[in-house]
């Protein structure tokens, strides 16, 4: 049984401190996990959902492009046209090299091959002298070629909105265990507060306030205090000296023979 006073008082306050970091430890730990895997959310399907928005702006300033040259603006349509090309192809290699989900493979090399087979179409386009030929070609054929790599692209962008979607559902559920111990931490620190509180009064408060009644209300012709402590620590040692220095007393007023 702990005898001493500030050793009770010292464990409380251990025991509470304790339960705080334990608390904080898991919550660093969890918010860790969130941002580790907030990290790889944007890695693995941000990237690859920029890239789609990218490559569906180069197919549209391609599509532009062949249609001002078949109106006559053939130097502003050609450079539109390369301008796109390269920005498609930079978009289409960053998709590539971030392929993270299942079955994406396939839809990025459906959509290189989808664009190759547009731009073998938009090459005869750009050679064919006729105008009206040309301009048959290009809705009859690249038109088509044109809407179906959009259809790939989206396919693309959907599969990593779908899985980006998932993945911040984990995230919620992430957030609300990394909550969980700040929260427990509180309760369990209100709830140990109050406990403490409640020992503090029963070892601490209440002695000390039996003591001073005891000696508020002593008698000169007792011998001893009527406070009467159960506890072993540093106030009844107070009680025992006070106690002492009563009986002293009494005895130097005690007659000498």
């Amino acid at each position: 049984m702990i005898k001493s006073l500030k050793i009770k008082i010292l464990a409380g306050f251990m025991l509470l401190s304790t339960l705080l970091v334990v608390a904080g430890t898991v919550s660093v730990i969890e918010f860790l996990k969130l941002s580790r895997s907030v990290n790889a959310l944007i890695e693995d399907n941000y990237k690859t959902i920029e890239a789609t928005k990218t490559m569906l702006e180069a197919l549209e300033r391609n599509d532009s492009g062949i249609l001002m040259y078949l109106l006559g603006e053939k130097e502003e349509g050609r450079k539109i046209i390369r301008s796109s090309e390269v920005d498609f192809a930079r978009a289409l290699k960053t998709a590539k090299n971030n392929i993270t989900e299942t079955n994406e493979k396939e839809h990025v090399d459906e959509i290189e091959n989808r664009y190759n087979l547009l731009q073998s179409k938009l090459l005869l386009t750009l050679n064919e002298q006729h105008n009206i030929k040309a301009i048959n070609w290009y809705h009859d054929e690249v038109y088509q070629s044109f809407i179906a790599v959009k259809h790939s692209i989206n396919d693309l962008m959907g599969l990593n909105q779908n899985s980006m979607y998932n993945e911040a559902t984990i995230l919620k559920d992430k957030s609300h265990r990394a909550i969980m111990p700040g929260i427990v931490a509180i309760v369990g620190s209100l709830i140990f507060s109050m406990i403490l509180s409640f020992f503090i009064s029963k070892y601490y408060i209440l002695p000390l306030s039996s003591l001073s009644d005891a000696i508020r209300t002593f008698h000169p012709h007792e011998k001893q205090l009527r406070s009467n402590l159960k506890s072993e620590d540093e106030i009844k040692k107070i009680e025992n000296e006070v106690n002492n220095l009563i009986t002293r007393l009494v005895k130097l007023q005690e007659p000498k023979n």
